[in-house]
């Protein structure tokens, strides 16, 4: 029999007298890799539902989805369920043999996210309400801005793109290169999982980024138009086909409706507690959880 440290097993004793469900120590384990963004909202609501529900151990890592899509794909991962923003992630894991199918769980939009303790947060209420641009805010000397690395996350890629479309949009063509400098900027460039914590802890100013995961962190947001906060996939072809963007190394990055998939993988250990979680996902239990968080519901068709 495995022995449990006198810490651990105070610790037992503690959820116990709270209440709390502890998992037998043999409990099966479920994996899921999903987009960083989804921290919150895995972490502390859909995988304790589940875990409790299934007499189970939830694990969840979160990372930028296109790495995540690579670690998976080249085997460095090992996961039994796939939740990624956006297709060209869950292409990579299709490509590998590793999805046949992923199904749309949950949407989002970009929008701009500014921190409570920053010293422009004053500028950043006035454009909220109208009375100043967002885009003249962000454009002040001096001001931090934070993404992630677009080449690995998603979300760094949509920060790009919403940006080149704002250019189009408000008639400001340098706008992207004023925000954003290069596109692979070290200055701006944070690890997804810590963007929103430096904005709560003032370390940046601003971000742009998903309106769900600045929900999630209760930070103050401003919206963006439908033409460029890829929420909408009416406007895909009208408006967000235009934005388009290549990387040094020669990635091209193009802007997409922000949709939320998900997959039972191939090699998953635990296949049918991978299928509960996702129908989990789907589900009236799931999308309340999500709706919560501050996620929109799916849009469109499996892929």
């Amino acid at each position: 029999m495995k022995k449990i440290s006198f810490p651990m097993h105070c610790l037992l004793l503690l959820l116990i007298s709270l209440g709390i469900a502890v998992p037998a120590a043999d409990a099966p384990v479920l994996r899921v890799a999903y987009a960083g963004s989804m921290g919150v909202v895995m972490d502390q609501s859909l995988g304790p539902a589940f875990a409790k529900a299934h007499d189970a151990r939830f694990e969840g890592v979160g990372q930028g989805s296109f790495a995540l899509a690579r670690l998976l794909a080249g085997r460095q991962m090992q996961a039994d369920v796939f939740v990624a923003i956006t297709p060209p992630p869950m292409k990579v894991v299709r490509d590998a043999g590793l999805a046949e199918r992923a199904v749309p769980v949950a949407s989002t939009r970009m929008v701009v996210i500014y921190g409570p303790k920053s010293r422009y947060a004053k500028d950043f209420e006035a454009a909220a309400k109208g009375s100043k641009t967002w885009y003249d805010v962000l454009r002040q000397p001096g001001l931090r801005i934070g993404r992630t690395d677009p080449a690995v996350d998603p979300q760094g890629a949509n920060a790009l793109l919403t940006l080149q479309l704002a250019g189009t949009y408000y008639h400001q063509p340098k706008l992207l290169e004023q925000v954003a400098g290069e596109l692979q900027n070290p200055q701006q460039i944070f690890a997804e999982p810590s963007l929103m914590s430096r904005l709560e802890a003032g370390q940046i100013d601003a971000a742009v980024g998903y309106a769900s995961a600045a929900f999630s962190h209760h930070l103050p947001t401003i919206d963006l138009p439908d033409e460029i906060n890829l929420a909408q996939p009416s406007m895909q072809n009208a408006w967000y086909a235009k934005a388009s963007l290549t990387l040094a190394d020669g990635k091209p990055l193009k802007a997409q409706p922000l949709v939320f998939y998900a997959a039972v993988l191939a090699d998953a250990k635990q296949p049918q507690l991978a299928a509960d979680f996702v129908r989990l996902l789907q589900s009236t239990e799931g999308q309340a959880m999500l709706r919560e968080r501050g996620y929109d519901p799916p849009h469109g068709e499996a892929l």
